[in-house]
């Protein structure tokens, strides 16, 4: 039986990397990981009035005390999983078929984003997302609660060489877009293709120069700004990923 520290260790992202596997909090969280990669959870830790809900998981019962000190919630929610962490996350090379609609992430770093980001790729069928070095970790455990289980829902890359990977993209006919409250052109006049990259920058900060020169097209989100500056980056994404589902769904009735 592991000691409780080796769990708390799973906080940092080298133990999780060293260990390959990470936390997940929430029996709907549990459950979503369940249908979508049921071989990736290794070990399920419960209250008593707990137990049982994944009976073909091994299972730890443990207190309230030991479930807060393995957890960096402030609101344990009394069930909690050991999943494998997938190999190729921090890895600098893409699935041979990535897919069609695909995020890229610049430094997004809050952990509530990048998770909620995560789940809206997830439930709007984006294959995967591509992440900056400088980004919340994907598998913190904010991260996973954000994503509400929807983190091993699609494929996940964090790395330093987001530049060279969208360069990549573009050269395999994916156009770039990016977005910018302060874009001439609005998302609403994206032109449709059958390939794509949205590309989202940090909070306060947006893209990066070197990301920006690169993007086919910069667009804004029409908003009321006299009401509201901005909005959130994981709101932007929703309606950019909603907007780029729309016209993939038209492109392909013209067809």
């Amino acid at each position: 039986m592991k000691p409780l520290k080796w769990y708390q260790h799973l906080s940092s992202v080298k133990a999780r990397r060293e260990e390959v596997c990470f936390l997940v909090e929430g029996q709907r969280a549990i459950a979503q990981i369940h249908e979508t990669a049921p071989d990736a959870l290794q070990e399920v830790l419960c209250l008593e009035d707990e137990q049982g809900r994944f009976p073909q998981i091994p299972e730890r019962i443990i207190t309230r005390q030991q479930l807060r000190q393995i957890t960096s919630l402030a609101t344990p929610q009394g069930i909690a999983a050991v999943v494998t962490l997938p190999g190729d996350v921090y890895s600098d090379h893409l699935p041979d078929d990535p897919g069609d609609l695909l995020l890229f992430l610049d430094d997004v770093q809050d952990p509530g984003n990048v998770g909620t980001i995560i789940r809206t790729a997830a439930a709007f069928g984006f294959p995967g997302v591509i992440m900056s070095d400088g980004c919340a970790d994907p598998f913190s455990i904010k991260t996973v609660q954000a994503s509400a289980g929807s983190i091993l829902s699609l494929w996940l890359r964090k790395t330093s060489s987001g530049p060279a990977l969208l360069a990549g993209l573009r050269e395999d006919g994916y156009a770039l877009a990016g977005l910018d409250a302060g874009a001439a052109i609005s998302l609403t006049a994206l032109k449709p293709t059958g390939k794509r990259v949205l590309c989202l920058g940090n909070e306060g900060h947006g893209l990066h120069a070197e990301v920006s020169v690169m993007v086919d097209e910069m667009v804004r989100i029409p908003i009321a700004r006299q009401r509201a500056e901005s909005l959130n980056v994981s709101v932007s994404a929703a309606i950019a990923m909603y907007h780029a589902v729309q016209q993939r769904i038209d492109l392909e009735h013209n067809f």
